[in-house]
């Protein structure tokens, strides 16, 4: 299920959580991405929290929002880029893309497999993607008290599986939010120590969300009677006369 957009933009604008979660998901996603000059970026669900490093270099930012989840008008202040759509049908041609972020819109999707394949269409050959999901093993997925809270959560080795199958190659992926997803003072004070010391010992303490970079992988074209020309050779002595002493073949 689909959480409505007002709870989504109350979480990251209006709660101390939720603007450290998206300062700390934000973090990592330009230390995937520092650039992305002249470029498409696109978001889908909602990551447009995301996306506003990218906002004064990129060639076209686009905030794609689901129809069960509804939209809002982003960035504030500035002219709109986000819109509504299908969640499988998105108004952008095939291979726009450059760069695609996927969050709250994996996990919460009815149909994640035609989901998938939309990611792909619209990233140009090369194209990167990052997925943003609930971890299964963290403590964000398992309380509702914040938007990881809602869908099916995954493990990383799900998350890549899923993604080779719909024709992504992973390029590396991580866990991250060490943080606990609670509101006292104390937790807000250390959040930031808590990161530091996840992404030292990651397995000791599991993030609340996984961040997988993907690449859209494009099969190598094939030549159209390449595979005859190959099975019939001609040889370069074809046609010179045969050698002194040597009868012709008939």
């Amino acid at each position: 299920m689909h959480l409505d957009v007002t709870e989504l933009r109350d979480f990251y604008y209006r709660s101390a959580l939720g603007r450290a979660a998206q300062r700390v998901v934000r973090d990592d996603l330009l230390a995937l991405w520092p650039e992305a000059k002249g470029q498409t970026v696109a978001g889908y669900g909602f990551a447009v929290p995301l996306l506003r490093p990218y906002l004064g270099q990129a060639r076209r930012v686009i905030g794609l929002m689901p129809g069960p989840q509804g939209v809002m008008p982003w960035p504030a202040g500035q002219p709109n880029v986000s819109l509504l759509c299908e969640e499988t049908l998105w108004p952008i041609s095939t291979g726009f893309v450059d760069k695609l972020v996927v969050m709250h819109g994996l996990e919460t999707s009815e149909h994640p497999a035609a989901l998938l394949e939309e990611c792909w269409r619209v990233l140009g050959p090369g194209g990167r993607a990052v997925f943003v999901v609930p971890n299964r093993a963290g403590l964000w997925s398992r309380t509702d008290a914040t938007p990881f809270g809602y869908g099916r959560p995954y493990t990383m080795g799900q998350l890549e599986q899923v993604l080779r199958r719909h024709g992504f190659a992973i390029e590396r992926g991580h866990s991250t939010l060490y943080q606990p997803p609670s509101t006292r003072r104390l937790w807000r004070r250390i959040g930031g120590a808590m990161e530091a010391a996840g992404r030292r010992m990651p397995a000791l303490a599991a993030g609340g969300v996984l961040m997988v970079e993907a690449c859209k992988q494009v099969a190598s074209p094939t030549r159209a009677g390449l595979a005859e020309a190959v099975r019939r050779p001609v040889s370069i002595l074809d046609g010179l006369p045969a050698p002194a002493g040597r009868a012709a073949a008939p």
